[in-house]
């Protein structure tokens, strides 16, 4: 495969970094607020930090997969699924948290980033099984 293949999952690790400083910082302006979003354990207040960390959490994994692609061996094209399995959890993931925090109701839309990363990861596994 293209060594350049997976840049993409290059930038997003990085661009989940900065998402997670900023969005750590925008909640830490009020975090000393008991009454913010309706208190510390708070169902909004928690998909909240929740989103917050799936950016640092999901950019170590898109991280983690880019450097797992340097292996020379690597080549299947699964491996395309799983880079794009990936993106889409990364994605998908602080948005359906923030979405979650106001509209309970939409709880399956946590469907699309758990499936998509678990079909990267699913992928990712299968690759390396062949080495």
């Amino acid at each position: 495969m293209n060594p350049h293949s997976f840049q993409i999952n290059l930038a997003l690790a990085w661009l989940g970094m900065a998402l997670g400083f900023a969005s750590g910082s925008a909640l830490g302006l009020k975090f000393h607020r008991e009454d913010w979003l309706g208190g510390y354990g708070s169902f909004r207040r928690r998909l909240y930090r929740l989103g917050h960390i799936s950016f640092f959490g999901l950019a170590v994994v898109n991280l983690m997969f880019y450097f797992t692609t340097r292996l020379p061996a690597l080549a299947g094209a699964s491996l395309a699924v799983a880079s794009w399995g990936f993106v889409i959890g990364a994605i998908a993931m602080p948005i359906c948290c923030f979405i979650m925090a106001h509209q309970p109701k939409l709880r399956l839309l946590f469907l699309v980033p758990v499936l998509s990363l678990i079909v990267g990861s699913l992928s990712t596994i299968w690759e390396i099984s062949k080495l």
